[in-house]
């Protein structure tokens, strides 16, 4: 069932990632063209955070393809973990874009450069309209849940406020001559977006060092798991992560001695209770008998 809801998964969000890419790609070069012309920093920015956000769909939609490839036997968990790493680059490439757009806008506020603000407005507005119709296709329970998808999410979502930064800024030059608002606005969205990519790499790397995935609490497990008869210790108990919705969990379990002819329906128990209280696809769990450490191990 577990693998049935993994592959529909998968499947939507690829499609997902095709018509954004489709989105994202088309208005790309308007938005690139309109900043050269134009010399406005927010449309060359948002120009680059589209550039930037078409590879990283691209990689993120070649994960989920490699991701889905059976398991073999240099690779028996699959290729879950190439979700993890797309996310990765994800999170590096926002934090890379964002720095240096910082960077460049610091410089342009010490010198503002002039812009046209007419033709700047209307390229935003074309950009905003596409940035919102790949926001809509990428949006959905599995994008928060998927560190894969959530990068490219977020990456979506900063050409979207990028967009709305250049045609507030193109409105404040155009009624005000402020052309330091072009490189200010751009300067505070950059810095929302590098936030957004540090908490992004912060959580792909907490999975790669094979952290306990968040809404499992270890204590609780544990607890649940001694409740059960004849369970009198656990250790050894391990959860960590292959990526974003494929869970792996482990464990000792010490049985009282009384209880030697109930190891099957112990396990049975235990394997029930995991599945009722945590999304755990990857099961593997060994008895040990209580003053001899005889072992006998069950994996599911």
């Amino acid at each position: 069932m577990s693998g049935h809801h993994h592959h529909h998964h998968s499947s939507k969000n690829k499609k997902s990632l095709i018509w954004a890419m489709i989105i994202i790609g088309s208005w790309m070069f308007i938005e690139l063209i309109g900043g050269i012309l134009t010399g406005s920093l927010a449309l060359l920015a948002d120009a680059g955070h589209m550039l930037s956000d078409f590879i990283n769909l691209l990689i993120s939609f070649v994960a989920i393809v490699f991701a889905a490839r059976a398991a073999t036997n240099k690779k028996t968990f699959g290729n879950h973990r190439i979700e993890i790493l797309a996310a990765l680059m994800n999170a590096l490439m926002l934090i890379g874009v964002s720095v240096y757009i910082i960077f460049e806008a610091i410089g342009r506020l010490a010198a503002p450069t002039v812009v046209s603000s007419g033709p700047m407005m209307v390229i935003a507005i074309i950009g905003l309209v596409a940035n919102i119709g790949a926001l809509m296709v990428l949006s959905g329970k599995n994008t928060k849940e998927n560190l894969n998808m959530r990068g490219a999410y977020l990456h979506v979502l900063g050409d979207t406020l990028g967009s709305v930064s250049a045609i507030l800024a193109s409105s404040l030059i155009m009624a005000f001559q402020w052309y330091w608002a072009d490189p200010l606005l751009s300067l505070l969205i950059a810095m929302l977006i590098a936030l957004s990519g540090v908490r992004l790499l912060k959580e792909t790397v907490h999975v790669l060092m094979e952290g306990t995935p968040s809404g499992i609490q270890i204590e609780e497990l544990k607890k649940g798991l001694m409740a059960i008869t004849g369970v009198i210790d656990v250790h050894q108990l391990h959860v960590w992560s292959l990526s974003s919705d494929v869970h792996s969990f482990s464990c000792h379990l010490v049985i009282d001695n009384t209880f030697n002819d109930n190891h099957q329906r112990i396990l049975n128990e235990v394997d029930r209770w995991i599945s009722n209280h945590a999304n755990i696809q990857n099961r593997a769990i060994q008895i040990e008998t209580a003053g001899d450490f005889n072992c006998v191990t069950q994996p599911y």
